[in-house]
């Protein structure tokens, strides 16, 4: 969403992650909105591993499959179709907390782009 509305400090997902996970997220979304860019098409998420640790906080790791997403061009509407590649397949790695108000938030999050770990 906040890639969507060109909002890198967007509220939906800074209630949802803290610290560096945070400061990535905006980090990454700048990027599409400094290039006036935005994500079409279609990810999947897959291959979900949950951890409850002893002292409470949790661990996800999961994969991304971006063969359907393309970056499109909010100046010339040009979408960028790339012919899948490893690269395509991402992992994530990370660290959550329960927040005050009971809702899991992010503190951590590491990505492998062309992870053999998620390609098919």
């Amino acid at each position: 969403m906040a890639i969507a509305h060109q909002d890198p400090v967007d509220k939906a997902y800074r209630f949802y992650s803290e610290g560096t996970a945070a400061a990535g997220s905006q980090k990454f979304i700048q990027e599409f909105v400094d290039y006036k860019d935005r994500i079409t098409g279609t990810k999947r998420f897959f291959d979900a591993k949950v951890k409850i640790n002893t002292d409470g906080t949790a661990s996800l790791v999961y994969c991304e499959d971006q063969t359907k997403a393309y970056n499109k061009s909010l100046k010339t509407g040009k979408v960028d179709v790339d012919a899948p590649s490893s690269d395509s397949y991402v992992l994530y790695r990370s660290l959550l907390r329960t927040g005050e108000q009971g809702v899991w938030i992010t503190e951590k999050l590491t990505s492998q782009r062309g992870s053999a770990e998620c390609r098919p």
